[in-house]
């Protein structure tokens, strides 16, 4: 018999995922972004991410509104967290100038697995 709990809509399921993704772009330059700019005052870096951190709150509370009808806190924590490491990865490639190493393949991997556990894993 079929259920009479309407089925997520493809804006809840994927809204949340495209915000955090946003969400993360502007958290990971607000945090890291000064980074290239070693010699620049502490306070003014400070002040220049909390600018940036402004926008990446205004993206990441209507993410975790709107996805908290269809994913668990859980979910969205573990989706947080998968965006985070891949925007973070690209950051330090392509704006850090830093190698990617077989060591983050293999500590990404793990928490890959770890996100598998939380969506599909076998002890409900």
């Amino acid at each position: 018999m079929p259920s009479l709990a309407a089925a997520p809509s493809l804006f809840s399921l994927l809204a949340p995922i495209v915000l955090l993704i946003g969400s993360n772009v502007f958290m990971t330059f607000a945090w890291y972004g000064h980074l290239k700019f070693p010699g620049a005052a502490l306070w003014v870096v400070v002040f220049i991410s909390w600018g940036i951190a402004f926008f990446e709150y205004w993206l990441a509370v209507p993410a975790n509104r709107i996805g908290y009808s269809v994913y668990s806190g859980a979910e969205l924590k573990t989706i947080q967290e998968v965006i985070s490491l891949s925007v973070f990865a690209l950051f330090a490639i392509f704006y850090l100038g830093e190698k990617f190493t077989l060591n983050h393949v293999l500590g990404f991997a793990f928490i890959a697995l770890g996100a598998f556990f939380i969506f599909k894993g076998p002890l409900k």
